[in-house]
Parts: C-alpha cells; structure tokens; sequence
C-alpha cells in the first residue's frame, strides 16, 4: 500500500507540535525523537523520516469529515444524538439510531481509562481498559508498545518495571478511569498496575495484559468488557474509546483542529465503522484517533462487545485492530482469568427509571439560600422584571413563591426562556469539603413542568456544555460530608445549568475562581460570601436546536461578602463581573459615551470584566436593591477626576477592585 506523503512542516504545524510538547505528547517520547529532531526529518519526507525510526503504529485521523471525536463527561458520550444522517443518500452517514446504540454502550465508558505513568519523564502513555477478571483482581489490556514505555519482557512473557536511568527509581503505571474534560481526579477510580501479566513480544499480536491493584473501597460494580469473536461485518457501526492527543506531524493540522478544536488527551468516544478485513488477526477500521488511543477498546454498537485492540492508524487510510479472537486465545492462556460478560438487558421500566426525576418528597428539608447567611447585614434576591416569566415550583411558599430550594442554594427559573435566570449561592469557606468527583448523572426537578426543562437531548450539540450557573465546587461545605455531598448532588439538576458554548464554560482562568479569590483576601472579612450568577439574554443569542430555549453569550456574577472599612465597621463589600465575548460590553461603553473605547474592540474570545453594580442594573433589569451602595468600583469610578471607563478588562485576579 502507498503511504499519502507527509504535509510540509509549515509555522502552522510547528506551533502545533510545540503545544503537543508542552503537554507531553505521548507519541513523540514514544519515538524517542525532541521537536527539533522530529523537525529535521520530517522535512526529508515520510521515507527518511521512517529510514531514521523503525517505530511503525501510529494514529491518525481516516475520514476528514462526518467521523467527529465525541467528548465523553460524567460517562455518558455527548453529541451522540446529532450524528444520525441519511445512509440512503450517503454510504458514509450513520442512521437514526445511532445515538440509542451509542447509549446501549455508555455502561462501559467506566471501565477505560489513561495509562498513566509515575517516576517517567512521559505522565502518561495511551488508553487501556478493563479487560478480565482473576480471583486476585482485575486484568487490564493495552497495547505492547504502550507497556514498553515502562517496562520489559522477561523470558517468561510477563513484563517487569524498569529503572528510570536518571532517578535509579522504578518506574510504575496506573489505570485512571475518569480523565474526563473539566473532571477532577477521582481517586476511587484510580487502578495501580501490580505487574505485567503478558508482553508480546515484537513478532506478535501489539498486546500487553496487566493486573490492577484496587483502588480504596474497592471498585463496586465494575466487570470487565464483554469480547466478540464472532463473524463481522463491512460497515459494521464501531466505535473507540480513548485519549486522543495533538498528532500534527502525522496527520493534517487544519482537519485535526476543526475535529477536536484545541481539547486533547481527555476521554472521547469517536464513531464510525469497519473497512474491508485486512489479512490475519487484524482489523481495519474508520474511527478517528490521534496518538493517545494506542490501546483503545474497538467496541460492536451492534454486538455491545469489545472486537477489537486498536493499535495503529495510517493518515486517510484506515486505522488497525487486534481481533477480539486473538485477546480471547491470550486470556484462554492465563489460568483463572474470567471475561467479560455481556450488559444486562433493560425493560422499558427499567430504561426509564435511568432517566432520573425527583419529585418534591425528594427535597424536602432543603432550605435554600438564606439572605441574612452574613448576620451583620442582609443580602435579599435580586428583584426580577415580570417579563422574564418565572416559574413556581409546586413546594413553593407565600414568602418565597418562585424559588427552587436547595441545599445552600437557590434558583429562579423561567418559563419562556426554559432555563435559570438567577442562582444564589451561600458560601462558608471555613466549613469547606474536598469531596471527589462523582458520576452525577443530570436530572430534572419535577417540581417544575417537565415541559419547561431541557434534557439530555437538548445538549446533544458537542459545543454546548451544561454550565452550572451555581459553581460546584461551591456548594461542597456543610457540618459533615453527607451534607456537602447532597448539595453537590444538588447542583447536577437541569434547572441549575443553562446552555453555554464550550469556550465560555471551559474558561476556568478567571471565571471560576472568583469566589476563592474575594474570600481569601485580606480587604474581605471572613469566610462568609452570598453569590449570585446568571445569563444576560440579548437579542444576539442564538437559539438552542428546537428547544425554544436561547443559548445565552453572556453571564454575570454578583459577589458579596462583609469588608472593614477605615473606621473598623463592617460593612456590605459587593463586586460585580460580567463574563462576554465583548458586544455587550462595546454597546454599555457606546451608550455612555465612551466611543473611543469601543474603537478597535476585539470580539470573539470570552473574557471577563469587572463592571458597576448599577451598570449591571441597567444590562439586566434586575434591581440589586442595597448592593448598589456597596460597590468598592463605583466609589472608585467616583473618586477619579475627568473620564474613565466603568468597564475594568481582568487579566488576572489583582485587577479587582475591592
């Protein structure tokens, strides 16, 4: 087979292999090659650059276009629902269906994860997945060339850890089974590697077997992937599961991009289907991968079993599999090993039950956000237009007749806009809890009309996130554990997200880290802050599918806490912040004058800006009722002679006023 010539070595795809470095790249490592040496030979073209490493498994992206690299978040593949298209009119489509098969096979996201590396200049080195089962433990499988990293065949087959040349320290690998995009390091589903069961060596199937060390507290209800060795067919619907990383150098840089818009070595389900058999225990396949899916599970959307061990790829060409019957033969050869077996089949009761709903009895108890949580001073929900429609849970009372009640927290929700136009938070930092991360699957709050909800179709759009409109890592304080746990179980309602493009809910620099930043410092007193946060809806705002709901571009966020002042009195100490890719903040500067700011204004990137309280006012409609005299910005505004912009661009958190 002809291999495609390699695209020139442009300042594009320099920048790009330079970022990949940055991160670690498993790939380049693997080929034992810097970027200056990779640069070098890649110029010469494919045969040098092979002539100079006989390393041959690669990754790389087979379809340009229609084979999209879904992001996987909480277990579950988002955007699955969107790539139905119509096979009679292209071969290449997917059917309706797609996205229910997808779901048939969600059950065994948990089960793959990043092989990771300690004591190694390489933090981590491809995908495995939880293969088998002895009366010791779980197996994992993986890709020989991925153990190779850090360990060695011995004349038994099995592999033994080698030294770190540098350190003299061993080195050791691990299985994280969470890796997820915006998803913290749950500990529970880190699996050490005990030892390697099998390496294959060079002239066999790319297969390496390790045994996993259980995590504390075990790891209840994980089995092992089923395997299929049953006859295949062409176009059989597939899919990878994985942690592709940046592979510029091997694949085009503008098709990469365009598929994973910047956001490598997290988990991502990518689909598609088989290509005509290759000769012996291989398969060919479509799916895309980049370097990082060296030992990705090649799963049947039709069998909902394992058939394959990805391990290699040719740009445009096809990717490369492990037949499922070579890894059955491999674990029929390790004695007690026990397979996979296949997921239990649901009842139309039990599939509906999955789709979680509380109910009022469910909440009860909840006491919501508490206006007087500062004692010195009260801190009242902002007053809502009537315009905005908001809802009426049916546990509401005469007092609070529009709140969605929950633990630390509460939400306004409307109707016509199907989605939170305020959450207000308390938050005692002194009382904070690091919990994990869990698997919270998103559910809908009966105590609204499930009419007025979006669900999990609704985000089906790989760009849009849910955004917590009530930051989770917020809610995580209380007297024990149990009480942080449920208000972060809390926070994973839809009627606490709202729709957010990826690039806004992603923007963790600034956006996320202000309630720390106000708590923490010396101006403010104490642990004690009342949040308030919500979208401002424009008429630019796109509308979300068919949902009826609008996908807001701006956000805001109302921080208050008590400051001494110079005469030692405590007093309000609120700061607001507007979250925009930069219209809405060109047309408050325009509407106060300021044309001269709004000259030259860069729209496109998400930024965040501190702004008056008052101005915010005016943005939204809200009235913000005794906050307006608390405002250190606006007194500062006040204090300075001649013009000066009420609008602060934060680059970091010292450019806030307090």
């Amino acid at each position: 087979m002809t291999k495609p010539p390699l695209p020139k070595f442009d300042d594009a795809r320099r920048a790009l292999l330079a970022r990949a470095l940055d991160r670690g790249n498993p790939l380049l490592r693997e080929m034992g090659i810097d970027l200056a040496q990779f640069s070098e030979r890649l110029e010469k073209g494919g045969g040098q650059l092979e002539a100079a490493h006989d390393r041959t498994f690669l990754e790389a992206l087979v379809k340009v276009a229609g084979r999209p690299p879904l992001v996987v978040q909480n277990d579950e593949v988002l955007g699955k629902s969107t790539l139905a298209g119509n096979p009679a009119v292209n071969p290449d489509d997917f059917p309706a269906d797609i996205g229910d098969k997808i779901t048939g096979i969600e059950g065994f996201l948990p089960c793959i994860g990043r092989v990771e590396f300690s004591n190694h200049n390489l933090s981590w080195g491809g995908t495995g997945w939880i293969i088998a089962k002895d009366d010791k433990g779980l197996i994992m499988a993986t890709n020989r060339h991925v153990a190779q990293l850090v360990a060695r065949r011995t004349q038994s087959g099995e592999g033994v850890f080698m030294f770190n040349p540098f350190s003299n320290a061993r080195y050791r690998a691990r299985l994280d089974t969470v890796e997820e995009a915006n998803s913290p390091r749950n500990p529970a589903r880190v699996f050490q590697v005990e030892r390697f069961l099998y390496l294959a060596d060079n002239a066999a199937a790319d297969v390496a077997l390790a045994r996993l060390t259980m995590p504390q507290g075990g790891a209840a209800g994980l089995q092992p992937i089923p395997l299929s060795g049953d006859q295949i067919d062409e176009d059989e619907l597939v899919g990878i599961v994985g942690y592709p990383a940046s592979d510029p150098y091997r694949n085009d840089p503008t098709a990469m991009e365009r598929y994973f818009r910047g956001l490598y070595d997290v988990k991502r389900f990518s689909p598609g289907k088989l290509l005509p058999g290759e000769e012996g225990d291989v398969l060919s396949h479509d799916c895309t991968t980049l370097g990082g899916n060296s030992g990705s599970p090649l799963i049947s959307l039709e069998k909902k079993a394992v058939i394959g061990l990805h391990f290699a790829g040719e740009f445009g060409v096809g990717n490369s599999a492990v037949r499922a019957s070579t890894l059955q033969a491999l674990l029929a050869g390790q004695s007690g090993m026990v397979p996979g077996t296949a997921l239990p089949q649901l009842s139309a009761e039990e599939e509906e039950a999955r789709r979680l709903r509380h109910d009022a009895a469910h909440f009860a108890g909840r006491m919501g956000y508490d206006a007087g949580f500062l004692q010195v001073a009260d801190v009242p929900l902002p007053a809502i237009p009537a315009s905005i429609g908001l809802a009426a849970p049916d546990d509401a009372t005469p007092d609070r007749p529009n709140e969605l009640r929950y633990q630390h927290f509460s939400v306004l929700y409307s109707a016509p806009k199907k989605g939170p136009v305020l959450g207000a938070l308390n938050i005692d930092g002194s009382q904070t809890r690091a919990l994990k991360r869990r698997n919270t699957t998103w559910t809908k709050d009966l105590r609204l009309p499930e009419a007025i909800q979006l669900d999990a179709r609704d985000y089906s759009d790989p760009e849009i996130d849910r955004g917590h409109l009530v930051r989770r890592a917020a809610t995580n304080w209380g007297e024990s554990d149990a009480v942080a746990k449920q208000s972060d179980a809390d926070s994973f309602h839809y009627t606490v997200c709202s729709p957010q493009h990826a690039g806004l809910n992603r923007n963790e620099e600034m956006w996320l880290g202000l309630e720390n930043y106000v708590l923490t410092n010396t101006r403010t007193h104490g642990f004690r802050a009342c949040v308030f946060a919500g979208p401002i809806f424009t008429d630019d705002d796109p509308p979300l599918g068919d949902s009826g709901a609008p996908i807001p571009l701006n956000f805001w966020k109302v921080v208050t806490m008590l400051a001494e002042g110079e005469d030692e009195v405590l007093r309000l100490h609120a700061t607001a912040y507007v979250l925009s890719q930069g219209p809405l903040i060109a047309d408050l500067l325009a509407a106060k004058g300021r044309t001269e700011a709004v000259e030259g204004f860069v729209f496109g990137a998400f930024r965040t800006y501190q702004v008056r309280l008052a101005d915010l006012a005016q943005m939204t409609g809200y009235d913000f009722g005794p906050l307006l005299a608390a405002d250190p910005m606006a007194r500062a505004v006040e204090r300075i002679e001649g013009p000066v912009s009420p609008v602060k661009p934060l680059n970091g958190f010292t450019d806030i006023i307090l």
